[in-house]
Protein backbone atom coordinates (compact mmCIF):
# COMPACT_ATOMS: atom_id res chain seq x y z
CA UNK A 1 0.00 0.00 0.00
CA UNK A 2 1.11 3.53 -0.74
CA UNK A 3 -0.30 6.77 0.56
CA UNK A 4 -0.26 9.92 -1.55
CA UNK A 5 -0.90 13.56 -0.78
CA UNK A 6 -3.29 14.70 -3.48
CA UNK A 7 -3.81 18.28 -4.57
CA UNK A 8 -6.70 19.63 -6.61
CA UNK A 9 -5.35 22.03 -9.22
CA UNK A 10 -8.75 23.70 -9.56
CA UNK A 11 -9.57 24.62 -5.95
CA UNK A 12 -6.18 23.89 -4.27
CA UNK A 13 -7.73 21.42 -1.82
CA UNK A 14 -5.34 19.01 -0.16
CA UNK A 15 -6.36 15.47 0.71
CA UNK A 16 -4.75 12.07 0.88
CA UNK A 17 -5.61 8.55 -0.17
CA UNK A 18 -4.24 5.02 -0.04
CA UNK A 19 -3.58 2.95 -3.16
CA UNK A 20 -2.43 -0.67 -3.57
CA UNK A 21 0.42 0.53 -5.79
CA UNK A 22 1.56 3.45 -7.90
CA UNK A 23 0.35 1.55 -10.99
CA UNK A 24 -3.12 1.32 -9.46
CA UNK A 25 -3.12 5.07 -8.83
CA UNK A 26 -2.19 5.71 -12.48
CA UNK A 27 -4.87 3.29 -13.66
CA UNK A 28 -7.58 4.96 -11.55
CA UNK A 29 -6.47 8.41 -12.66
CA UNK A 30 -6.55 7.43 -16.35
CA UNK A 31 -10.07 6.01 -15.86
CA UNK A 32 -11.05 9.35 -14.24
CA UNK A 33 -11.98 7.73 -10.93
CA UNK A 34 -9.96 10.15 -8.80
CA UNK A 35 -11.67 13.47 -8.18
CA UNK A 36 -11.60 16.30 -5.67
CA UNK A 37 -13.99 15.77 -2.74
CA UNK A 38 -14.65 19.54 -2.61
CA UNK A 39 -15.20 20.64 -6.21
CA UNK A 40 -15.39 17.29 -8.05
CA UNK A 41 -12.55 18.30 -10.41
CA UNK A 42 -10.48 15.60 -12.09
CA UNK A 43 -7.38 17.84 -12.12
CA UNK A 44 -5.57 16.01 -9.34
CA UNK A 45 -1.82 15.76 -8.78
CA UNK A 46 -0.02 13.50 -6.33
CA UNK A 47 3.07 13.61 -4.17
CA UNK A 48 4.48 10.85 -2.05
CA UNK A 49 3.81 11.26 1.65
CA UNK A 50 6.70 11.12 4.02
CA UNK A 51 6.74 8.30 6.55
CA UNK A 52 5.35 8.99 10.00
CA UNK A 53 8.15 9.86 12.35
CA UNK A 54 7.25 11.02 15.79
CA UNK A 55 8.89 14.19 16.88
CA UNK A 56 7.90 17.21 18.88
CA UNK A 57 8.04 19.53 15.84
CA UNK A 58 5.44 17.41 14.03
CA UNK A 59 3.24 17.31 17.13
CA UNK A 60 3.45 21.12 17.44
CA UNK A 61 2.54 21.46 13.77
CA UNK A 62 -0.52 19.25 14.34
CA UNK A 63 -1.57 21.39 17.31
CA UNK A 64 -1.22 24.57 15.25
CA UNK A 65 -3.12 22.97 12.36
CA UNK A 66 -5.89 21.88 14.74
CA UNK A 67 -6.12 25.38 16.21
CA UNK A 68 -6.31 26.94 12.74
CA UNK A 69 -9.03 24.46 11.77
CA UNK A 70 -11.02 25.40 14.88
CA UNK A 71 -10.72 29.13 14.06
CA UNK A 72 -11.87 28.58 10.49
CA UNK A 73 -14.75 26.39 11.65
CA UNK A 74 -15.85 29.04 14.15
CA UNK A 75 -15.74 31.75 11.46
CA UNK A 76 -17.86 29.55 9.16
CA UNK A 77 -20.37 29.10 11.99
CA UNK A 78 -20.53 32.90 12.43
CA UNK A 79 -21.30 33.28 8.72
CA UNK A 80 -23.92 30.53 8.94
CA UNK A 81 -25.64 32.30 11.81
CA UNK A 82 -25.70 35.55 9.83
CA UNK A 83 -27.08 33.77 6.76
CA UNK A 84 -29.77 31.95 8.76
CA UNK A 85 -30.87 35.24 10.36
CA UNK A 86 -30.89 37.33 7.18
CA UNK A 87 -31.81 35.01 4.30
CA UNK A 88 -34.72 32.68 3.51
CA UNK A 89 -33.90 28.96 3.37
CA UNK A 90 -35.30 27.33 0.22
CA UNK A 91 -33.72 23.90 0.66
CA UNK A 92 -33.30 21.71 -2.42
CA UNK A 93 -35.29 24.24 -4.49
CA UNK A 94 -32.43 26.76 -4.62
CA UNK A 95 -31.89 26.66 -8.40
CA UNK A 96 -35.63 26.93 -9.10
CA UNK A 97 -36.07 29.82 -6.65
CA UNK A 98 -33.00 31.66 -7.97
CA UNK A 99 -34.34 31.41 -11.54
CA UNK A 100 -37.78 32.50 -10.40
CA UNK A 101 -36.36 35.63 -8.77
CA UNK A 102 -34.07 36.37 -11.73
CA UNK A 103 -36.47 35.83 -14.62
CA UNK A 104 -39.68 37.04 -12.98
CA UNK A 105 -37.91 40.07 -11.51
CA UNK A 106 -39.40 39.16 -8.15
CA UNK A 107 -38.55 41.61 -5.42
CA UNK A 108 -37.68 39.80 -2.22
CA UNK A 109 -37.10 41.47 1.08
CA UNK A 110 -34.45 38.84 1.84
CA UNK A 111 -31.98 36.89 -0.23
CA UNK A 112 -32.18 33.11 -0.38
CA UNK A 113 -29.91 30.22 0.48
CA UNK A 114 -30.25 26.49 0.02
CA UNK A 115 -28.75 23.45 -1.62
CA UNK A 116 -27.70 23.04 -5.25
CA UNK A 117 -25.51 20.62 -7.12
CA UNK A 118 -22.30 21.76 -8.81
CA UNK A 119 -24.05 21.33 -12.18
CA UNK A 120 -26.98 23.50 -11.07
CA UNK A 121 -24.59 26.23 -9.91
CA UNK A 122 -22.74 26.09 -13.25
CA UNK A 123 -26.04 26.36 -15.14
CA UNK A 124 -27.12 29.34 -13.04
CA UNK A 125 -23.78 31.02 -13.73
CA UNK A 126 -24.16 30.39 -17.48
CA UNK A 127 -27.58 32.04 -17.30
CA UNK A 128 -26.08 35.11 -15.64
CA UNK A 129 -27.52 34.35 -12.21
CA UNK A 130 -24.92 35.16 -9.57
CA UNK A 131 -24.50 32.62 -6.79
CA UNK A 132 -21.87 31.88 -4.19
CA UNK A 133 -20.81 28.52 -2.80
CA UNK A 134 -20.33 28.71 0.94
CA UNK A 135 -18.80 25.96 3.09
CA UNK A 136 -21.35 24.67 5.57
CA UNK A 137 -20.62 23.00 8.91
CA UNK A 138 -23.25 20.80 10.51
CA UNK A 139 -23.95 21.69 14.11
CA UNK A 140 -23.44 18.04 15.20
CA UNK A 141 -19.99 17.81 13.61
CA UNK A 142 -17.02 18.04 15.91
Amino acid sequence: MIKYNLTCKKCNSLFDSWFPSSKEYEKLKSLKHINCPNCNSLKIEKSLMSPNVLNSKKEKTEIVRTEKYAKVKNKIKEYQKFIKNNFDYVGENFAYEARSIHYNKKKKSKGIYGKATIDEVKELDEEGINTEIIPWVNEQDN
